[in-house]
């Protein structure tokens, strides 16, 4: 896909993040993939960091690469030295958020460890609920980032390890590295999927939900029993215990298709 009537690739694409690539190699001799235009790493990661801290104050649309060179005391020229525009900047601050998760999730891993080997949860479910309830409390915490996630699928560092270290540990529980891919891409997709339905600017409220509760209530039972006599369990559930329950639906399924392919 090209950018903005170009035939430069849109910034998060495969296409771009092998050209960043090279471009680093090129100029440092280091294909870390992050932005190096002749100023130091710290200044772009401070770059980064406040990038993340404006879109959780307000939000991408009102973003501009204006505040942030006024957040930062410094002028945009400074900013278009390491990224070309807003975009490019915006598929760093998703990789920000994916290095946020990685450190929640080992310190998370730390203190549940126990006395097990590693720390290693004794089950891959335990490991999943653990990952997937820890990912959903930070997009709760940054819903204003939630629709940078739905436009294309992240493949910065920090997502690219998050991915590798999800799937390795799978198959280190006997899963074989396909069943490991889809069951990853399974949870992922309803962990993001619920927060951005649940949590992302404008989504609905507890007011709402007790609204259509209360609509389906008024129902015609005749045409709508079913409708009717689940009301409640379909309005006055908590999102807690709604991410929970399906979330173990999940697992149950991904379960079968384990058991099943070691039956084959």
């Amino acid at each position: 896909m090209a950018h903005a009537g170009t035939d430069d690739p849109a910034p998060g694409t495969p296409g771009w993040w092998r050209a960043r690539a090279a471009r680093d190699v090129e100029a440092t001799g280091s294909g870390s993939g992050q932005p190096r235009r002749g100023r130091p790493p710290r200044s772009v990661e401070r770059i980064v960091e406040a990038a993340a801290e404006l879109v959780d104050e307000v939000g991408t649309g009102t973003f501009s690469m204006r505040l942030l060179a006024e957040r930062l005391g410094t002028g945009t020229a400074t900013l278009y030295r390491h990224f070309a525009g807003k975009d490019e900047l915006m598929v760093f601050v998703v990789d920000q958020l994916f290095a946020e998760a990685g450190a929640a999730a080992a310190a998370a891993a730390a203190g549940a460890g126990g006395g097990e080997a590693g720390g290693r949860p004794p089950t891959w479910q335990d490991a999943t609920r653990r990952a997937s309830f820890g990912f959903r409390r930070l997009l709760a915490r940054h819903p204003n980032v939630l629709p940078l996630l739905v436009t294309q699928v992240p493949i910065g560092p920090n997502v690219m390890a998050a991915r590798e270290r999800t799937v390795a540990t799978l198959v280190g529980f006997g899963f074989s590295p396909r069943l490991a891919a889809r069951a990853y891409t399974t949870i992922a997709h309803y962990v993001v999927g619920f927060a951005v339905q649940q949590h992302a600017p404008g989504a609905p409220g507890p007011e709402d939900a007790a609204a259509l509760g209360d609509y389906y209530r008024t129902l015609d039972p005749a045409t709508y029993p079913y409708t009717v006599a689940a009301s409640d369990a379909l309005t006055a559930v908590s999102l807690e215990e709604e991410f929970a329950e399906g979330l173990e639906f999940i697992l149950d399924g991904i379960d079968r298709a384990l058991r099943a392919d070691h039956r084959s």
